[in-house]
C-alpha cells in the first residue's frame, strides 16, 4: 500500500485537493478557485499519463476558469460587499449553452479519434464538453450546473474504473454524490434568496 502510495502521489494529491475544492464549492467560499487551480495543475499529470488527452486538455481549462471565477467572486465581493448570487439558467442561455456543449464534443471526439491514442475518444469528449459549460456556470454561480456535474461525474466514475484509476473512480463517486448535495443546498439557499 506505501509503495502504491508513493507511485501514485500525484493522483493522490489531486484528490486531496479535489475534495477541498468541492467542500469550498459546497459552501460558496471563494477559496474553491485555488483549491481548484492546484488540483488542475496535478490532474493535467494525472492524465497526461493515463492518455485521457481530453481531460487534460479539461485541467487547462479548469485552470484558467478558477482564475477566471476567484476574480469574478473577489470582484463581486469587494465591489458590493457581498458575495455574486445564485441563479438559475435562463432558457435561452441554456440553448446557447446546450448548442456549445454539442459541438465542443463532436469536435474534441473527431480530434482525439483521429490524432491520439484515447481507447474511448467520444466518452471522453462528452464528459469535457458538458465539463466546460459547468465549470462555467459555476464561475456564474448558475444553480443547475451541479445537475451538468452529476452527470459528467457517474459518467466518469466507468471512463476510470474502465482505465484503472481507482482513487480517481473514488473521487469521481464522492464528487457524485456532493453534486447531489451541492445541488440541495445551493437550490435551499437560492429559495431563501428569492423570497
Amino acid at each position: 500500500m506505501i509503495s502504491w502510495l508513493f507511485t501514485h502521489y500525484v493522483e493522490v494529491l489531486g484528490v486531496v485537493f479535489s475534495l477541498l475544492y468541492l467542500f469550498f464549492s459546497i459552501r460558496q467560499n471563494i477559496l474553491l478557485w485555488p483549491m481548484g487551480i492546484i488540483s488542475a495543475v496535478l490532474y493535467m499529470v494525472v492524465f497526461y499519463q493515463s492518455k485521457f488527452y481530453a481531460d487534460m486538455g479539461l485541467n487547462v481549462y479548469y485552470f484558467i476558469i478558477s482564475i477566471y471565477g476567484w476574480i469574478l467572486w473577489g470582484k463581486s465581493e469587494s465591489k458590493r460587499g457581498k458575495a455574486l448570487q445564485v441563479s438559475r439558467v435562463k432558457w435561452k442561455l441554456a440553448l446557447i449553452l446546450g448548442l456549445i456543449s454539442v459541438l465542443a464534443f463532436l469536435m474534441i471526439g473527431m480530434i482525439l479519434d483521429r490524432y491520439t491514442d484515447s481507447p474511448i475518444p467520444y466518452w471522453d469528449a462528452f464528459t469535457t464538453a458538458v465539463s466546460f459549460i459547468a465549470t462555467w456556470m459555476l464561475a456564474r454561480k448558475i444553480l443547475e450546473h451541479w445537475i451538468l456535474w452529476i452527470v459528467v461525474d457517474a459518467v466518469s466514475m466507468g471512463l476510470y474504473l474502465y482505465r484503472g484509476l481507482y482513487p480517481t473512480l473514488i473521487l469521481f463517486a464522492i464528487y457524485t454524490t456532493m453534486a447531489i448535495i451541492g445541488y440541495i443546498e445551493w437550490k435551499r439557499r437560492y429559495t431563501q434568496i428569492a423570497h
